[in-house]
This record gives structure tokens, sequence and C-alpha cells, in this order.
């Protein structure tokens, strides 16, 4: 009886156990709705994964029996523990590549609520509008993966987002609908990030209200307009990073206790005024970056207050003591650039024992390295280049520290350079350029395996160094040994493995002939040859070196005299400067497939295997003939052009109008002939500087021109950069930190040939000096306002000096001498503050000159030759004028007297300032004197050159 009972019993139990686990099993089989199990298969099918690391996501996304076999329980999805129903999946980094098509199964998925498909690859497919079938959505995530296109509107629908973070999709546009419009929509947000997106607006004040707002991101957005202040006060705010707007204006308001601010990145904004010292409040801030504002003012101690800083980067002009960084102990990046620091080192550094990344460069500390700096030792990058240190540099911190990244360069250090053959070092990047480091360079370089970036440009290192110190550096990708006193040998040993460069500069190394290792070389971006001795003609390989990669060549101050293999075809898709200034170049410099097999000889004729990216190209100083080449219009992105100084022989290009970036262009010194025909509108409209002087143009001086150039119309008011350098102030950017090229030149300046040296990205200059202009100088060329030089001198303009000159404000130097201009000089000039050359010598001017401010400067050289001139500088004064019929004058070579005296001068190296630039004289007496032979002869004949010779003979008897 008690059997049957306790057998009923266990039949029951394992009864309802088996319906249990029947239940149980048919659960876990059920969980994931089958529709969506699909979709998501449907999904995974539509891409390409191309992870390469580990197993994707997707590995576990099957339909099988079992354990895997939900779609509840695969990576990256998460299902409603009550419904079922997908609600979240998580695809972040998964390696997709692909496009997301309208009819995506993906959007099937309507109970999402929570959807990251960031950092993957859709291949700049735009955003598919059917995500605003998604309504459930709370969190949307879609950064760095390669959308592109304008937002669409349909993203609207999205009501419920709290999340919303569609950064670093540079491709992306959000206008219609705008910033504005969304911010209006989704009044619920905490997280908005959309850096990188496209939005070029002003910041919505709506946005001050959105007081759940936890995290801002708006980096480089192409924000404008007044940063609205309200928004630092939003009592939830933990990140705000608005950086990289340079037309976003700002201050800072005042800091209340109880911020919640972890996060405060303004780093290249247009934020001004003085820092409040109630940052001190911000007790939760970890990350401070203010590098490269326009604040000013002293740093305020209270800084010392913020103890949970981590990351300090300031930009500020201050000359603060520093005592109160020491109380920073949290801190492991600091970076103060370009603060006004001076002194010895900061002693208050000492206290930071955690800083891993440490920048004070762009000061004027002084002194040498303290010891105790090695006692840092978790610092990995040290930057401390263009200050004012001196001394030996210690030889521990390239052999023995943890430090990766050392820049010394543009410093006053001595000494050589330190050698140890026993070192434990970590160092990847090495700079040490602009110093005074002289002696050899040591082989033990050759053990610093990790080596990538190796700069010892502009030093005073000398001696013989073999190449194979760096071939055995295998992951040496930039080398600059340029401009030292060293005898580089370039021939490598046989078994040598050459590291695939990508910088180098050889510039100034005694080379007298291509390197050979240059032969293999796929990835140069930059590679300089400049200011050697290597001669003969250019090799036809070097034209098929790094085809897909060169960005940068220099061969120019070599003595190249022409092209092995007749002309060549430019195939450098991505080159932006080629400079080949200063050869002995004959025959044709490049070629075009042209209609018959026949080239012109010495003929330029450019072309390029896709588009053209040049933005400089220099070919002066050699010995090219024929026209400049039509296909130069193909190159849209040239700023800079220089053919002067060869034998050139065409009319005005006029068509190089077309290049919407050309800022300089000179043609000085050729065989350029012919009238300045007129053109259409919106030519030229960016061109700064021209430069026709010494040529045969003819006709009357380009009215047309001086109307539609629009650039020397407008006073450029920035803070003082040069042509082709790199913005300090943009912050540090070491991929491209050796494709700063000083853009330069040669300008009849003052009455000298001068060079500059630095071009300022502000000088405005016209030079139509030494040609045959004739008829009258038109008063629009008054219009002119930001001209800094006008030099029409020696032509045959006639008439007036025109009144309307008193409106170039800025002009420093105005040349109007050696042409037949009459009557009398406008006093009005006199309101010329800024000028500091006048020169009108040899023309039939008459009356009183002008008077009072720069005009009492000048002296009576600049008047000579018009007899009818009065005032009390000259012979002639006023008080007994009268007035005198013009009379042509004589151009008279001797010592006091126009042209003669301009070729006279014995020229030797001059450096002066002007306009911040460095300007160089650098002409010699020969090269001048053939100057003034061909001027001459263009201009007056040879028969008269040689009644000339005969009458200077008579004077000097």
């Amino acid at each position: 009886m008690e059997l049957s009972f306790y057998g009923l019993l266990l039949s029951i139990l394992f009864f309802h156990l088996s319906a249990f686990t029947h239940s149980f099993n048919s659960s876990l089989q059920l969980r994931c709705h089958h529709d969506e199990s699909l979709a998501l298969l449907q999904f995974k099918q539509s891409f390409i994964s191309t992870c390469d690391f580990g197993l994707s996501k997707l590995e576990s996304w099957k339909l099988i029996h079992g354990e895997r076999g939900d779609c509840c329980s695969w990576d990256g999805v998460e299902c409603d523990y009550q419904t079922n129903h997908v609600v979240s999946l998580d695809l972040s980094g998964c390696c997709l590549f692909g496009s997301i098509n309208s009819n995506s199964t993906l959007f099937r998925l309507v109970h999402l609520q929570n959807l990251n498909l960031a950092y993957n690859d859709f291949n700049y497919s735009q955003i598919p509008s059917q995500i605003g079938l998604l309504s459930s959505l709370t969190r949307l995530n879609l950064s760095g993966s390669d959308f592109s296109g304008q937002i669409p509107p349909q993203v609207l629908n999205l009501s419920s987002l709290i999340s919303l973070d569609l950064s670093y999709n540079y491709q992306v546009k959000l206008h219609k609908p705008s910033l504005r419009d969304l911010v209006q929509k989704f009044t619920n947000l905490k997280v908005l990030h959309l850096s990188e997106v496209n939005i070029s607006s002003t910041i919505p004040d709506i946005l001050a209200n959105f007081s759940s707002l936890e995290s801002l991101r708006l980096s480089y957005c192409g924000l404008r307009g007044e940063f609205p202040i309200d928004i630092f006060q939003l009592p939830n705010l933990k990140i705000l990073d608005i950086s990289d707007n340079p037309d976003l204006k700002g201050h800072l308001p005042s800091f209340e206790l109880g911020s919640l601010l972890k996060s405060l990145i303004l780093f290249g904004t247009n934020f001004v005024g003085e820092l409040p010292s109630s940052i001190g409040n911000l007790a939760y801030l970890e990350y401070l970056d203010f590098y490269s504002c326009n604040f000013t003012g002293l740093l305020p101690s209270s800084l010392g207050n913020l103890t949970k800083l981590t990351r300090l980067k300031l930009t500020v002009s201050t000359t603060s003591s520093l005592s109160w960084i020491g109380k920073l102990s949290n801190l492991k990046t600091l970076s103060l650039v370009h603060v006004g620091l001076n002194g010895d080192f900061p002693s208050s550094l000492k206290n930071l024992t955690q800083l891993s990344f440490l920048d004070l460069s762009y000061n004027q500390l002084v002194g040498p390295i303290p010891s105790w700096l090695m006692n840092l030792t978790k610092l990995v990058v040290l930057f401390l280049d263009h200050n004012h240190f001196s001394g030996q540099i210690p030889s521990s911190l390239i052999y023995g520290a943890r430090i990766q990244v050392l820049s010394l360069s543009s410093n006053q250090f001595s000494g050589q350079i330190p050698s140890q053959t026993n070192n434990c070092s970590e160092l990847i990047e090495l700079e040490l350029s602009s110093n005074k480091l002289r002696g050899s360079i040591p082989s033990t370089l050759s053990s610093l395996k990790n080596l990538q970036i190796l700069n010892f440009q502009s030093n005073n290192l000398s001696g013989v160094v073999d190449a194979n110190i760096f071939f055995q550096l295998k992951n040496l990708d930039r080398l600059m040994l340029s401009y030292n006193n060293l005898w580089l040998l370039t021939e490598s040993s046989t078994n040598a493995t050459i590291p695939n460069f990508i910088y180098l500069g050889l510039a100034s190394c005694n080379l007298s002939e291509f390197p050979h290792f240059l032969h293999n070389q796929y990835e140069l971006k930059f590679l300089d040859l400049s200011s050697n001795n290597i001669q003969g003609p250019i090799p036809s390989w070097l034209w098929s070196i790094s085809i897909n990669s060169l960005q940068y060549m220099n061969l120019s101050h070599n003595f190249l005299t022409g092209f092995e293999d007749g002309p060549v075809l430019l195939q450098w898709a991505h080159l932006t400067i080629l400079d080949i200034g200063s050869n002995m170049l004959q025959g044709s410099l490049l070629s075009v497939p042209l209609f018959s097999t026949n080239y012109i000889d010495g003929s330029i004729s450019p072309a390029w295997r896709n588009e053209c990216n040049l933005r400089f190209i220099n070919l002066s100083q050699n010995r090219l003939q024929g026209q400049i080449p039509r296909l130069l219009a193909n190159c849209s992105m040239l700023e800079f052009i220089d053919f002067g100084n060869n034998q050139l022989n065409d009319s005005f290009p006029s068509w190089l109008g077309n290049l919407p970036e050309l800022r300089v262009l000179i043609l000085r010194s050729n065989g350029f002939y012919g009238a300045l025909r007129k053109v259409g509108a919106r030519k030229f409209r960016k061109l700064q500087i021209i430069n026709l002087s010494q040529n045969t143009f003819t006709g009357d001086l380009p009215t047309k021109y001086f109307e539609i150039w629009d650039a020397m119309k407008v006073i450029n008011s920035s803070h003082m950069t040069y042509m082709g350098e790199i913005d300090v102030d943009s912050g540090y950017l070491p991929e491209f930190a050796y494709d700063n090229h000083d853009y330069s030149m040669t300008m009849n300046n003052k009455g000298s040939a001068l060079e500059y040296l630095k071009i300022p990205s502000t000088l405005v200059a016209i030079d139509f000096s030494y040609n045959r202009f004739e008829g009258p100088i038109p008063n629009v060329i008054g219009n002119l306002t930001a001209l800094h030089l006008l030099n029409l001198s020696n032509n045959m303009l006639t008439g007036h000096v025109p009144s309307s000159l008193v409106n170039m404000k800025a002009l420093e130097c105005l040349d109007l001498s050696g042409n037949q201009l009459s009557g009398q000089i406008p006093l009005q000039l006199s309101e010329l503050t800024a000028l500091s050359s006048f020169n009108v010598s040899w023309n039939h001017l008459s009356g009183p000159i002008p008077q009072g401010q720069q005009f009492d400067t000048f002296d009576s050289k600049s008047y000579k030759g018009n007899s009818g001139l009065c005032g009390p500088f000259l012979e002639k004064k006023c008080e007994s004028y009268e007035t005198f019929p013009s009379t042509p004058s004589t151009i008279k070579e001797d010592e006091d007297s126009g042209f003669g005296s301009f070729f006279k001068i014995n020229w030797m190296i001059i450096l002066i300032g002007y306009a911040g630039g460095l300007i160089v004289g650098v002409v010699a007496g020969n090269e001048f004197t053939k100057i003034k032979h061909d001027w001459f002869v263009k201009t007056f004949g040879r028969k008269q050159l040689r009644r000339q010779r005969k009458k200077n003979i008579r004077n000097i008897n």
C-alpha cells in the first residue's frame, strides 16, 4: 500500500517535472521571435566582415538547436525579458563593410530602443530615411562609420531619443534639417555628439534649456557666431567639447560651486577674455583644454584647486608664476604652449610624478635641462622645442629613459649628440633640429631600434656620415639631415634592407649624385635634395619613384643640366610642391603625349597622370625656353608660380587667372611681350603679388586687371604668418611638420633686387618695372588699397601722377622713376604715413614736392632728373617757383643718376626687415651687368646702347 502510494507520488512528480522541462525547453527555443531572427541573419548577410583579429560578434549568429540557437543570446543582441522582442543591437567595431539599403531588414526590428553601429565602414552611403521607422529608439550611435550626405529629415521622427551620436562622419551634413531643427525636436537629450559633422551654423540658444543634457560634443563642425554662455551652467552637464571651430566666439562665465563638469574642451575656438578665478570652483574637472584659444591675462592661481585634473592644456599669454601647478599631483598630461613662460625650467613640476605627456614648447625658457626631470619616471612624451634652452643634451634622455617622443628643436643646445653603447631606450621620435649641435653623428644611434623619426636638420654637424647607420633602423621612416656640414655616403652595404622612407631631407649634404637607394622607395611623401653638388641630367628613374604618395620634391640649387632620355611625364598624382629652381636646366622639362612625336627644345609641357595637385611650382633661374604650358590650367590648387629668370618667350598668360587659389605670379626677367589683354570678371581673384619686371610688355597699364584684383583691395589684418608655413597656433601636427616650405621670391624694392626668403602672408605687391608700358597711370589703381609695394619704374608712362594713390594707406614703397610723367606730385601723398621709400626721379615733373610726415625723410635722390620740381631738399626752392615747360631728360649713367646708379651699386649680401619678413639682397655685379645689358637692348636697341657706352667713356675722361 505504501509502495503504491509512493509510486503514485513519484509518478505525479515525474509528470509535473516532465511538463516543466518541456515548457522550459519550449520557452528557450521560442524566446526570440522567429521573424526577428531572420531579419538579423539577413542583415548580417548584407555585409562583408573585414575583421582580421579575433572573432566578430556576428560569428555567434547561427540558427542551431541548443544554447546558441536563440537570437536573444547572440553577441550584441538584447531582448526584452517580458516581450522577448529585440530591443538592443550593438554591432560597434564589427568591421562591417557595405551599405544599409532602404529595404534592409534592420528596419523590421521596430522594437529597437538602442542601436549602435559605430566604427564600421558603410562605404560613404547615406543614412537611410527608413531610420525614422524605428520610433522606439532612445539611443542611436552611428559614429565613425563612414556615412555621407544630408542627415534625413525622418530622423526627427525619433522623438524618444535621449542619446544621439553621429560624430566622426566628416561627409555627413546637418543643413536641412538643421541643428536648430534637431534640438527643437529632441528636448530630452542627455547625450548629443555631432563632432566632425558638417553643421556650418550658429549654436541655438534653446540648448541652454536642456536641463537633462550631460554630454555635448560639437567639435570641428564649422560652428560660428556667439556661443550661448548659459550652456556652461547646465546643472547636469559633465562633458562639453566645442573644439576646432575657429569662427565660434565666446567668453567664460563665472562658475558656481556644484558644477558637475568633468571635461571642458575649447581648443581651436575664438574664445576671448581672461580666465576667471572662479574656474577653481569646478571641483570635478578632470580634463581642461584651452589650447589655441585667444584668452589673455594671467593664469589664475585657483587652477591649483582642480586637484582631480589629469589633463591640462593651455595657451594663454601670461608670465604668471606656476607655483600652483605643483598641487595637481594627478596630472598625466600637461601642455603649456605659447604661454609666455620664461626663466629656468619650472621647478613646480617636480611634484607631478604621474606625468606621461609634457609640452612646454614655444616659450622663452632658458638654461640647461634640470637633472630632476629624470625623476618623472612615467614621462613618455616630452616637447621642449622653440625655447632658449642651452647646454648639452643629457644622454639619459635619449638612451636611458622611458621617453618615446623627444622634441628639443629650435633651442640653443650645443656640444655633441650624446653617444652611448649600452641603452634601454624606447625612443620612437628624436627631434633635435635648429640647435647649435656640432661634431659627428654617433654610430651608436643605430642601436635605437624603435626609432621612426630622426631630425638633425639645421645644426653645425660635420664630418663624413655613413647612411648605413640609418639603414639599420628598420622602422625609420622620417630622416632629416639637411643644412649641416655633413658629407653623406649613401652607398648601402650589400645585405642592407633599406627602410621605406616617408620623409627624407638630405639638402646640403654634399651629395654629388642622386642616391641609388631612392630607386626602391615607394612611400615617399617628402624628398629634399636641394643645395647639393648633383650634376648632369636628372635620371629617368627619378620620375617613377613613389608614384602614389609623393607630395613634395625639391631639387633646387644644384647643377642639373637637363633630363635623361629626353622629355618625361609627371606621374605623381598627389604632388603639391615642385622646386627645380636655380639649376642649369636645358631642353624640355616635362612632356605630354602630343599629336606628333616632336618636342620643342627648351619648352615646358607638363602633364599629370590624373588630376594635378600642385600648389607650388618654382622653375626660376634656369635656361628654359618657349611658352608657359597651358596644361597648368588643370592645377586648380596652385598658389605660387615662379618662372623668373629664364628665356621664356610668350605673351601674358591671362588664362592663369582661372586658377582659384593663385596668390603669387612671378615672370620676371624673361622674354614676355605684348599687351596685357582684357579678361573677364573674377580672374586672379586671390592674387596678392605679381612680378612682370624686366620683360618687353607693351601697351597701356591693365586698367581691367586693377578693377578685378580683389585680394589687393582688402587689408589683411590677421596675425603674421608666412606663405607656405604651418600656422603654429593650429596645433602640433607631426605628420605634416616637414611639409612646411617657405615660399621665396625676388622683387625690386627700394632700388635693389631683393630676395624674400620668407613671404609675409599679408604682403601685397605689383612690380611692372623695366618694360615698355605706356600711357597714363589709371586712377583706378588707387582702389588697390592693400598694396605694400608698387613699382612701375623704367617704362614709358606719361600723364600725371594720380592723386588716387593717396588711398593706398598700407603703401610702403612707391617707385615711378624712369618714365615720362609730367605735372605736379599730388601733395596729398604726404598722408601715406607707412611710406618708407619714394622715387619719382628721371621724369618731367614740376611744382613743389610734398612735405611733412614721411616725405621729410626722403632726400633729393628721390626727385633727381625733374628740373621743374622745387622744395626744401632740392636746389630749386619754391619761393622762386615759376611754371616751366616740361623738357625730356636724358638718362645719364653717373654715380647719382637713375638707371646708371641702380646698376653701378657695388652689390653685397644684405639683411633687412620688411613687413615682418626676411629679405636678402642676393645679386652680384656680373649678374646685374647682364640684366642691365639685356634690358637696355630690349628697350632702346643695340644702336642706342653703343651710343650710351661712348657717352659713358667721355664722362669718365
